[in-house]
């Protein structure tokens, strides 16, 4: 990431924490800190090491493959909408 004049900082600090308070992002964060504390208990810390829970796959994955959407890339990701058909 380039380096970001001190404003600039601020500002993106800002944007990202409004973007974490989401009721959506709330949501999806409760949800992965509910899993993650079961599946500690059910494999251990270490299995969990390294590892998000995707919500689209329903499953843990690693952080690499989660957040490249299973390298798909990000491009197209979260445009699941299909056209109507006339």
């Amino acid at each position: 990431m380039p380096y970001l004049s001190p404003q600039a900082k601020r500002d993106k600090a800002k944007r990202d924490l409004a973007a974490a308070k989401t009721p959506a992002r709330r949501k999806k964060k409760a949800d992965n800190q509910r899993k993650r504390r079961v599946a500690a208990k059910k494999y251990g810390l270490s299995w969990l090491k390294g590892k998000d829970y995707d919500h689209d796959d329903k499953r843990f994955e690693s952080v690499k493959a989660n957040r490249g959407n299973d390298g798909n890339g990000t491009k197209k990701e979260g445009k699941k909408t299909k056209r109507k058909k006339k």
